[in-house]
């Protein structure tokens, strides 16, 4: 590769097709006036949403099941090809069997199935939903995290009441308005000095993770840092090594529970001594773009049922992140796969 290289793709939860601008939130008569023909996308308590079997589309209600207006708790989504979507909690009506999926990291999941749906959740399905499925998922997700956490004013401590749809709390006590936090963060994949794009890219895993799961590295962005900064900070602090020539990729929200992911991408010195940091790294090694793209011939091999084939000249068994993650985007955009 003679360029530097780029994303490629749009990371899964970057995708959306809605339309949410504040002017359709700020208007409570069209909404009220839509509402019949609007559609519910639900959340149960372990945000997991139902979603047709076999597709990668949002098993949506309609709103006449909840009232003739929106309820007090519904949050508006936006509008698309035009139809309002808006969320609601809500959990299938009825008993439910088990089936097992993919979720994230490859780890086999059981998830309730009931009537021809089944119900996921966004990190291990996301990749698996159209951009209008993915979109809407993400932001109910994002929304419906806030408004559970967000709960009482950060000024004087008096409990809040949700305005604007569920996009704005006002304080009961001394009328402070609050909107959804979103927290920065920053991931980076760090690559060697061969060539524009290096050989070698730095993998590090944290000690709750899966067995032979390795990703590259991110941390949040702290108060009065620039986000180049903060990967230079992030990447000393994690593994002791020194980076340069940050570059930025691409975003990707990550409402787990609130935060952005920011993509770079810097290089630092093969040689530079690893010195993992204790308690949050438990190992960071490099890795060639052969075992990179091995990794993920092995990914393929698994999600179809077969047997992961040996990395050659691989000093270990690599599972990569997840399908819904920007970390597997970075990835597979430096490997070339």
């Amino acid at each position: 590769m003679t360029t530097p290289f780029g994303l490629g793709a749009l990371p899964t939860l970057s995708r959306s097709t809605a339309d949410r601008q504040e002017s359709l939130r700020t208007n409570p008569d069209r909404l009220a006036r839509r509402w019949p023909d609007a559609r519910v996308v639900l959340l149960d308590e372990h945000s997991r949403t139902p979603v047709v079997e076999g597709s990668g589309t949002l098993a949506t209600r309609k709103t006449q099941d909840f009232g003739t207006e929106p309820p007090a708790d519904a949050i508006f989504l936006g509008e698309w090809q035009g139809t309002d979507f808006w969320s609601l909690p809500g959990r299938p009506a009825g008993e439910t069997e088990t089936v097992e999926m993919a979720g994230s990291w490859g780890v086999v999941e059981e998830v309730p199935r009931h009537e021809g749906e089944i119900w996921v959740d966004l990190r291990g399905y996301g990749d698996l939903l159209d951009d209008t499925s993915a979109g809407l998922f993400t932001t109910a997700q994002a929304l419906r995290n806030w408004r559970r956490q967000a709960k009482f004013c950060t000024r004087c401590g008096h409990p809040v009441e949700v305005i604007q749809l569920g996009w704005a709390s006002k304080c009961t006590g001394c009328g402070r308005e609050e909107y959804p936090r979103t927290d920065p963060a920053v991931i980076c994949l760090v690559h060697d000095d061969a060539g524009v794009n290096g050989e070698h890219v730095l993998l590090a895993r944290q000690p709750i993770w899966p067995e032979n799961r390795y990703s590259i590295l991110a941390g949040f962005v702290e108060a009065g840092e620039s986000l180049e900064g903060c990967v230079e900070r992030e990447i000393r602090e994690e593994v002791g090594v020194d980076v340069r020539d940050v570059r930025y990729l691409g975003s990707q929200p990550w409402p787990f529970p609130r935060s952005i992911m920011l993509g770079f991408t810097a290089r630092a010195d093969i040689s530079s001594t690893i010195v993992p940091a204790e308690g949050e790294i438990e190992e960071a090694f490099w890795v060639s773009r052969e075992e990179v793209r091995a990794a993920f011939a092995n990914s393929r091999l698994r999600n179809a049922g077969a047997v992961p084939t040996p990395i050659a000249g691989g000093r270990r068994q690599l599972v990569l992140p997840g399908n819904s993650s920007i970390a597997r985007v970075m990835l597979a955009a430096w490997a070339g796969v």
